[in-house]
């Protein structure tokens, strides 16, 4: 799990099937969480915006629910403090 914020959207019109419908932000992890600054994208199932703080599950505990998508990266959580 990986606690980020949100700094931007990505528009896509053209994807897979099993994504139509789905936002993708972009997630700046925070430095002292995850010793990594490296932005990665995130498919947005639960309505995230930009500038919140999130926690994003990545490889298979992503797809929980989306067996059939290729997604690497899901918020799965906006943290409230």
């Amino acid at each position: 799990m990986i606690v980020g914020r949100v700094i931007g959207s990505i528009v896509s019109t053209r994807k897979c099937e099993n994504l139509i419908g789905n936002k993708f932000m972009i997630i700046e992890p925070l430095e002292e969480m995850s010793g990594s600054t490296a932005r990665f994208v995130a498919i947005d199932n639960i309505g995230a915006g930009i500038g919140e703080t999130v926690l994003v599950a990545t490889g298979s505990a992503a797809r929980v629910g989306m067996e059939n998508a290729p997604v690497d990266a899901a918020i799965v959580g906006i943290v409230d403090e």
